[in-house]
């Protein structure tokens, strides 16, 4: 049972993909359905500015 700093080196691994992990998360303090609503409206926004777009007419 010599595992030396095995466990250890495990466990530093696992910090760090954990870290990775989250890395692009941002945690914005938001409950669910106040993201929804500004979820929504930025895609209303979106949308809006595609359909203002001039010479993108899509109909044929």
């Amino acid at each position: 049972m010599t595992r030396g700093n095995q466990r250890e080196l495990a466990r530093a691994k696992n910090a760090k993909k954990q870290t990775e992990k989250t890395k692009g998360k941002t945690e914005d303090g938001l409950s669910a359905a106040a993201r929804k609503q500004r979820d929504a409206e930025i895609m209303q926004q979106k949308q809006k500015k595609a359909n203002d777009k001039p010479g993108d007419e899509k109909s044929k």
